[in-house]
This record gives C-alpha cells, sequence and structure tokens, in this order.
C-alpha cells in the first residue's frame, strides 16, 4: 500500500511540474496562480503546497527540471539529426526554455538572489550543451571548429532579448547556424 501512495503522490509531483512548466511558459509575463496550476495538474491546492511549500520552491523544481531537459536535449537530438540540424533543433527547445522563464522571472529573481542557484550554473549547462553540438558538428565538417560555445550562447540571449516575434527569432537563429556553418557547406 506504500508504494501505491509514493507513486501516486510521485504522479501528482510530476503532473504538477508538467502543469507549471506549461503555464509559466504562456505566461507572457503575467502571473501564474497556484490554484490554477493545481486545478489543471486535477489536485488540490494543499496536495500542491505539500510538494513545494512555496511559489518559489515550485519555480525552483520547474527551473531545474527544465535546464537538465535542456542540456539532456543536445545528446538526444545528436542521436536522432545531423549536428547542424541537430543544433537548430536545439536552439528552438532552448527558446522554449527562455519563454518559462519569462512567466517565473520574478520567482527566479527570489531564487538568484537567495543564493538558491547562481546564474553561472544556468550558462555552464547551456555552454556545455552547445559545445557538444559544435563538437558534433566540428567533427563531421558541417560546423565551424573555430566557433565557441559561449559566443553562441551570447548570441542566442541577444536575439531572445531583441526578437519581436517567434517568426524573426526562427530567421534570426536560421542565421546563426548559417554563420556557424562551415562555409561551402550551407
Amino acid at each position: 500500500m506504500a508504494d501505491a501512495i509514493r507513486a501516486d503522490a510521485r504522479r501528482n509531483r510530476d503532473k504538477l511540474l508538467e502543469v507549471a512548466t506549461a503555464s509559466f511558459a504562456t505566461a507572457e509575463g503575467r502571473p501564474v496562480s497556484l490554484e490554477s496550476i493545481a486545478r489543471d495538474a486535477g489536485v488540490g491546492i494543499g496536495t500542491l503546497y505539500r510538494h513545494f511549500p512555496s511559489r518559489e520552491a515550485l519555480v525552483e523544481a520547474v527551473y531545474r527540471a527544465e535546464l537538465a531537459e535542456v542540456a539532456a536535449a543536445a545528446e538526444q537530438l545528436l542521436k536522432r539529426h545531423p549536428p547542424k540540424a541537430a543544433l537548430r533543433r536545439w536552439m528552438d527547445r532552448y527558446a522554449s526554455f527562455v519563454a518559462a522563464k519569462r512567466g517565473m522571472a520574478e520567482s527566479l529573481h527570489a531564487m538568484f538572489d537567495s543564493g538558491a542557484m547562481e546564474p553561472s550554473q544556468t550558462r555552464a549547462s547551456i555552454v556545455g550543451a552547445v559545445e557538444l553540438l559544435l563538437r558534433a558538428g566540428a567533427d563531421d565538417g558541417s560546423l565551424r571548429a573555430d566557433v565557441p560555445a559561449d559566443d553562441v550562447v551570447s548570441s542566442l540571449i541577444g536575439i531572445f532579448l531583441a526578437s519581436g516575434s517567434p517568426e524573426q527569432t526562427g530567421r534570426m537563429l536560421d542565421l546563426l547556424v548559417a554563420g556557424a556553418a562551415t562555409p561551402g557547406r550551407l
């Protein structure tokens, strides 16, 4: 019986994280109520608070899970796509991560201010994923070997800050990949 309770609690926690991730990603900077997250996950607010005693605890859990997924996506994409295509697809996944962070901005600032997580941890995870993709592309000759991963990450951040629409973001990401491509292999 205890295993069934633990499995049920785990399912509830996973569903809360899934719904919270989607809610923050589509919030476009608007506040997201914890009550709506609980309701959309099919649980009561008490269940949400048992798993996540505060908004910051929920945001931290969503953030950490998404960051781990974004970093792991690079390797998964390389298993299914050539490196240049994997890089471009990974950029789309990273754009979704950034969109989710916008909906959590206030809580993320509090989390960083408290020292619960360092922005450098995020950057290191993202740079590591880009390094993996660039190295694979350099190995197969599709991507330039002289492009630093940190430069790509800085460019991505600039694109996400400057872009006015998803369509423009896509075009700018295409330009960034073209710039990283080996000349003559666009």
